[in-house]
């Protein structure tokens, strides 16, 4: 074939990667522009990446400011959850920039014990967080009356009571210790169904903070389901609460959609549906009237270490502090697809020039075939890295990270290797079978403890279909290669050892890690489901078992990106299964023309 062919055959194929890319990453609509394309209040923690509350690695003065002049085009307001850890700056820095603040004071762990039954350890580690409360409580106390004109309202505390940190008797004691102190109203922040369970929380506080977080309550909804029920779960609650404390306004401190992460049920993470569900909840408050609190300004990436990526990813910015979607006009999910593009093109054109010569000789529909793989290959090499990468948030996972991404970096070039030899009707090589046995011995490993950790307790382990993009897609590849040759359907096409030339035996090997994916599978299904029945909410909301399996069930299988998971298990998993059938021509289903390989021996 014209060297000019497979030139332009190479453009076509770029040009038309291209075309899907610019396809699908064009603007989409998600609902009214937010008014002057601020918002009300939002939620404002100044961590970046490597940084940490829990480790103390804390923000300095400066970046805490340029936090904020960023933020001052975002929002009329801010809210704090600490007045301690160099956020002591923040009122005066607020000032600066025009904005007002509710300013909270976080506690921690004070639970009453007998001294005589915890350690000397623990007798530390209680007195350290009862001095941490006390240092708080003593500085949200001197911020709110220094700065009257900023602090316009402030929390004690935030969901303690629902990480069970605390009993309600101590709460009050502090609540009653700041109102006293300061002129501010005073208000106290957990999940709306607290404020029920102890209303004698509610009876000491000047207004009521409440979170509705739809994404994470036991009945995850989707987005646009989620945004109706924003607004019938705060007609509830105001109903309810009215009648518990008369006058009480009501303030939602928390609501807000993740942008990345694990699916939950009907809640679908992703840019679009973030945008999406803020802009919803901000036409529902000024229909109704009440006050909101967006969650939040930046993503922080240590919130990973307890709630996995979804955790990390709630902002309106990205922790390098680049806008996550805007506030008006259309979104894009992945602005930055171009970079993929470039990448997955620099793939596909080093693929074409090491393998020239090889290239050329294919006759030109399989070299379209060639062509379509191996950009498909690089597409998705180029994804897997990207968002591998931006999932990592600590050393110890940019080190998992960076492993995996060379092991599907091998498996490509391997696999490239592979496809020409299949369209060639070259002879197998036995080197490259192995190399491809041991990667993806790997990735199924990894795809196998992945399953196992999902199904054990999932709520904040995304599903890593990701780890297994190439793997999948080689396999399929390798599939139609073969079936385009040999024209038959059988059992035998889908043999795994066939598939990657690979002739050593080790079939019962094969069955075996294809049973245990499928055993895996099966777990994944029965732990998604248990998670439903055994929620809290759950149980209320549907006390009939029968249903609430039903329900269970419905949110399990049509969750997608468990599907997608399954699915990948499964196309790993029936190759393995069909290692070592019969190879004579009884097996084919049907078959126009057989072809058969030349295997070294």
């Amino acid at each position: 074939m014209k060297k000019s062919t497979v030139l332009m055959l190479v453009a076509l194929t770029v040009a038309l990667n291209g075309l899907f890319g610019w396809l699908n990453n064009r603007p989409v609509d998600v609902g009214p522009d937010v008014p002057d394309g601020k918002l009300t209040s939002l939620s404002f923690a100044p961590f970046r990446d490597g940084q940490s509350p829990i480790e103390k690695v804390l923000p300095t003065p400066a970046q805490i400011e340029e936090d904020i002049s960023l933020l001052a085009d975002k929002t009329r307001s801010i809210r704090t959850y600490s007045s301690l850890d160099g956020l002591q700056v923040v009122p005066g820095l607020a000032r600066k920039y025009g904005l007002t603040m509710i300013q909270g004071a976080w506690l921690t762990y004070e639970r009453p014990f007998d001294p005589a039954t915890l350690s000397p350890e623990e007798v530390r580690e209680l007195n350290k967080a009862k001095a941490l409360n006390h240092a708080e409580i003593k500085e949200l106390i001197r911020s709110a009356n220094a700065n009257p004109d900023v602090v316009k309202r402030v929390m004690v505390g935030n969901e303690v009571l629902l990480r069970g940190e605390m009993e309600p008797e101590q709460l009050i004691t502090y609540i009653r210790e700041v109102k006293k102190a300061v002129k501010q109203p005073v208000s106290y922040a957990d999940v709306w169904s607290f404020y029920l369970k102890y209303p004698e929380i509610g009876k000491e506080v000047d207004f009521i903070t409440i979170h509705i977080l739809p994404y994470w309550e036991d009945e995850p909804l989707e987005v646009n389901d989620a945004i109706a029920h924003i607004e019938k779960t705060y007609q509830q609650v105001y109903e309810r609460v009215r009648a518990l404390y008369p006058g009480k306004p009501i303030l939602i401190g928390e609501s807000g959609w993740p942008s990345d992460g694990r699916q939950r049920g009907w809640a679908v993470p992703s840019v679009a549906n973030e945008a999406r569900f803020i802009r919803g909840l901000i036409q529902v408050s000024r229909k109704n009237g009440f006050n909101l609190n967006i969650v939040e300004a930046f993503d922080q990436s240590w919130k990973s270490a307890q709630e996995g990526v979804v955790g990390a990813n709630w902002g309106l910015l990205s922790a390098d502090r680049e806008p996550v979607f805007s506030l008006t006009g259309k979104v894009v999910e992945n602005p930055d697809w171009t970079h993929r593009l470039i990448a997955s093109t620099v793939i596909l054109l080093l693929t074409v020039a090491f393998h020239f010569k090889a290239l050329s000789r294919l006759p030109l529909p399989r070299l379209a075939v060639f062509l379509a793989f191996a950009q498909l290959l690089a597409s998705l090499m180029a994804t897997l890295a990207d968002e591998l990468w931006t999932a990592s948030f600590t050393p110890l996972q940019s080190a998992g990270t960076a492993a995996i991404i060379a092991v599907n970096a091998m498996l490509t070039v391997c696999l490239a290797y592979r496809a020409l030899a299949v369209l060639n009707n070259d002879t197998a090589n036995k080197k490259l079978g192995a190399w491809l046995q041991a990667l993806y011995g790997i990735l199924i490993a990894l795809a196998v403890y992945k399953t196992y950790t999902l199904a054990l307790d999932g709520r904040y382990i995304s599903f890593p279909y990701e780890t297994t993009y190439i793997a999948v897609t080689g396999v399929l590849g390798l599939i139609i290669m073969r079936y385009l040759i040999e024209r038959s359907v059988s059992v035998r096409l889908l043999d795994f050892n066939r598939l990657i030339g690979f002739r050593q035996g080790g079939q019962k090997r094969n069955k075996v890690i294809a049973y245990v994916l499928v055993t895996m599978s099966l777990a994944l299904i029965i732990g998604e489901t248990r998670a439903f029945l055994i929620s809290r909410d759950f149980i209320e909301a549907h006390p009939d078992v029968t249903e609430r399996l039903k329900l269970a069930v419905i949110y399990t299988i049509t969750n997608s990106q468990l599907l997608a998971w399954l699915a990948s298990l499964g196309v790993l998993a029936l190759p393995l299964w069909s290692s070592g059938y019969d190879k004579s021509p009884k097996n084919a289903l049907f078959t126009h023309k057989s072809v058969e390989f030349k295997e070294q021996k």
